[in-house]
């Protein structure tokens, strides 16, 4: 038996040690506000203290529909605080899906700001018998809501409740870009290992000054958010991105680490101002969400200061990363899968693959969601048993690793077209028609065909100004590819859609040319 047996350290240990240690040191910068992380500390300890006085009891869960702000930071973490359960939600979501989510996690409590408290009144019907009287909003005037400034600032005391490492600690929805989204479970143990994996992984340290523009609903502003916060760093919010917004934070906030998607890269090298901005303070950034295009990965090394490190990975809990010293010799690979983690791919048949062979990509780790919230089918369809028995994650991806134990991602399986009985992966399709000096951006699904089934379609957005038709650049790509890739037609459109983190909605591009006759 042990002599001594200490406690784990899990995000309410975190946060109340770091207020008491770190006292005045910036927690939080916000709307040109700072917040100290003492008083970041009282403030979620009220904020859990207010929510216990409405009646919640641990576990409950409460959704926050909210935008960027410092509310939404301390909110979340103090219904963590609480032992309840976050459930931050995509504002950019329908009113309809909101009410889905609301339904669908069981939430007892909602906290809303601006414009979504009339969002919310839209489906209170629906709702209110779960909620009760428990709608809170912030800067809140509205008959029937708890303003949350004076609910916060009335509970005076903090009092930490005992929360198990078993115990849920927020619920995230899928992105929803293959169907209806689904309620990915992080207990208070995964979202530890989360943090602190993350923060050696992406190389954070106690002078980190973390911007976050992504929508903190995101697992990805988690990533960032759990990180900073376990090292005792500096979280810089900002409402949404702009890249202009953007370089000047990086400048006067002198901005040590951040979180893009390659959208956002984009964005930030093409803003005519980009060489005005001194970013030298940029230590690491990371970059996730979709693949990042290996012409743009390069440009972005060569052009930004500061390491970038490539993360391929999934709110489920899988993640590889590239890191800065090796990404140029790998340059077309998303890395090696983080300590702790196993990672395989398998065929069609279940069957482990070796190096070199493409199949699926499954895998286990320390921060593994614990499930799907009430959704046993989907759990079991993720579901990849190992020979020892464990269940491993499915991700839906397609990859292969080469003899060093880099990842190379290959495409999505859901996306994978069936023509005349052979497999096409888009991807592949797509990396010759990026090539193209009319393509700006370029997206391949898989559309009906009375001769083949299924066939390639590129959906392409052209840059400004480009004078080429659709029939020559089919022509041009179809010179470039196999036989069995060729496309049936190309198709030009303004812009690609994409969800809030920059990826492409390719379900939404087959229903809109579902009826193009090839």
């Amino acid at each position: 038996m042990a002599w001594f047996s200490p406690k784990p350290l899990l995000i309410p240990d975190i946060i109340a040690l770091n207020a008491a240690s770190l006292n005045a040191k910036d927690a939080v910068i916000c709307d040109g506000a700072t917040t100290s992380w003492n008083a970041f500390g009282r403030g979620t300890g009220q904020v859990a203290n207010a929510l216990f006085g409405t009646g919640l009891k641990q576990g409950d869960r409460v959704v926050v529909l909210m935008h960027n702000s410092y509310e939404m930071v301390e909110a979340m973490f103090g219904i963590i605080r609480a032992g309840l359960v976050t459930v931050p939600l995509n504002v950019a979501i329908n009113d309809a899906a909101v009410a889905g989510m609301i339904a669908d996690c069981g939430a007892k409590a909602i906290i809303a700001s601006g414009e979504h408290i009339s969002r919310i009144e839209g489906c209170r019907s629906q709702i209110a018998a779960a909620i009760g009287d428990r709608f809170i909003g912030v800067a809140c005037r509205q008959d029937g809501w708890f303003d949350y400034s004076q609910l916060r600032d009335a509970a005076t005391s903090v009092t930490d409740v005992n929360i198990d490492r078993d115990d849920i600690c927020n619920i995230i929805y899928s992105s929803g870009t293959t169907g209806m989204p689904k309620g990915i479970i992080h207990d208070h143990a995964c979202r530890e290992a989360w943090g602190s994996d993350m923060a050696v992984s992406l190389r954070y340290h106690s002078g980190a000054r973390t911007l976050l523009t992504l929508g903190l609903y995101s697992n990805i502003s988690w990533v960032a958010m759990l990180a900073t916060l376990f090292v005792g760093g500096t979280l810089v919010v900002q409402r949404r991105f702009d890249p202009v917004d953007c370089l000047k934070a990086i400048e006067q906030d002198a901005i040590t680490h951040t979180v893009v998607v390659p959208l956002q890269l984009r964005k930030l090298l093409e803003c005519d101002r980009f060489d005005k901005f001194d970013l030298t303070s940029l230590d690491t950034y990371m970059c996730c969400g979709s693949p990042l295009a290996v012409a743009l990965k390069r440009e972005v090394i060569e052009r930004m200061p500061g390491d970038l490190i490539e993360l391929y990975g999934l709110t489920e809990g899988l993640i590889t990363v590239l890191p800065p010293e090796e990404a140029l010799d790998k340059i077309e690979s998303v890395g090696r899968a983080c300590p702790g983690q196993h990672l395989a791919i398998i065929d069609e048949k279940n069957r482990v693959l070796p190096a070199g062979s493409a199949g699926e990509i499954v895998g286990t780790s320390r921060f593994l969601m614990a499930g799907y919230y009430g959704n046993d089918a989907a759990n079991a369809a993720a579901t990849w048993v190992h020979p020892s028995g464990q269940r491993w994650l499915r991700t839906g991806d397609i990859g292969k690793f080469d003899d060093a134990g880099f990842l190379f991602l290959v495409d999505r399986k859901k996306d994978m077209i069936l023509s005349g009985g052979q497999n096409i992966y888009p991807a592949d399709i797509e990396a010759i028609l990026v090539d193209h000096e009319a393509v700006s951006e370029v997206a391949v699904v898989g559309v009906t065909s009375k001769k083949w089934g299924e066939t390639p379609l590129a959906v392409v957005v052209p840059i400004a100004g480009a004078n080429i038709a659709t029939e020559e650049l089919t022509a041009w790509a179809n010179d470039r590819l196999g036989k069995q890739q060729r496309i049936a037609a190309t198709v030009f459109v303004t812009e690609l859609p994409r969800n809030p983190n920059g990826k492409i909605l390719k379900r939404e591009l087959r229903l809109k040319f579902a009826d193009l006759e090839n």
